[in-house]
């Protein structure tokens, strides 16, 4: 079973305008009813560096999770975005970004790799505690960022660290859009041979090039989990390469009709959703 996370968060995130929170619910609801495996509906995270995200508390609350099954995530990069998610009940998993490149670390969310295996101990008790699961995505997994030592060592080293702690899910982000199909299927190989009871998954930024040749060296590597973003709207904005997207759901589901595979999405739904984001992109 291939697993579609939607994640208008990171499709948002990083726009110059701010969207209206009642469309944000409208928009979100309507991916809810589409039946994606998870929807990443925002993040707890400082309203001065991400000021789009400042209305997440209020987005969750407005959601209609009536006859729904998406799990709802968020994405927190602190002790204090963890405490928040924790008095939500309709949020299921927390997304922590961590990355072995420590430039990328510092750039992105303040932290030394030591300050960031903290947090993560701190969001793993709490998670247990309240019944939620902690994901941790390896931005720049798949290469060096800033000049950063990078190896297949190094990625072993994290995940039986994690793995050691409870964690079991680890999403690979390809930040800058820059590795290649066969780096992508060299990391998810390995691990996947080294780690056989723990799930990986794609979080791809790219531009158009090798698009979907990445993300058939992932899903012939075993990979069933990919993020997603409509349209391929988005991007880190803390890279400087904020045009990067995000892979297209539509590219996506292409794709998998390709090999065979049905993507089980409510089309009526998921044609309103793609019809609701052009008004709200293009208002």
């Amino acid at each position: 079973m291939v697993k579609i996370v939607e994640t208008p968060r990171d499709g948002f995130q990083g726009l110059p305008y701010l969207i209206d929170t009642k469309k944000k619910i409208e928009y979100i609801n309507l991916l809810l009813k589409c039946g994606f495996h998870t929807v990443e509906v925002g993040s707890f995270v400082s309203p001065k560096v991400i000021p789009q995200m400042a209305d997440t508390s209020a987005v969750i609350e407005g959601l209609d999770l009536n006859d729904v099954k998406s799990k709802i995530a968020v994405l927190v990069a602190t002790t204090w975005g963890g405490e928040k998610a924790m008095n939500y009940d309709q949020v299921n998993q927390l997304i922590y970004p961590f990355s072995t490149s420590t430039t990328f670390l510092k750039k992105n969310i303040n932290q030394t790799l030591e300050e960031s295996e903290s947090v993560i101990d701190s969001l793993q008790n709490m998670c247990v505690k309240h019944g939620k699961e902690l994901l941790v995505y390896f931005s720049f997994g798949f290469e060096s960022a800033y000049n950063d030592e990078w190896s297949f060592e190094i990625l072993h080293e994290w995940i039986k660290r994690f793995t050691e702690k409870g964690l079991g899910i680890f999403p690979f982000s390809d930040i800058m859009g820059t590795a290649t199909p066969a780096r992508i299927s060299y990391v998810f190989n390995n691990l996947i041979n080294e780690f056989p009871d723990t799930e990986f998954g794609l979080h791809l930024h790219s531009t158009e090039h090798q698009r979907i040749e990445k993300v058939e060296a992932a899903y012939n590597s075993g990979i069933r989990r990919f993020d997603t973003v409509i349209s391929g709207l988005g991007g880190c904005p803390q890279t400087g390469r904020e045009l990067v997207g995000n892979l297209p759901l539509q590219e996506l589901l292409e794709f998998l009709t390709s090999k065979g595979v049905t993507d089980k999405l409510d089309s009526t739904m998921l044609n309103m959703a793609i019809d609701l984001q052009s008004k709200i992109v293009n208002h």
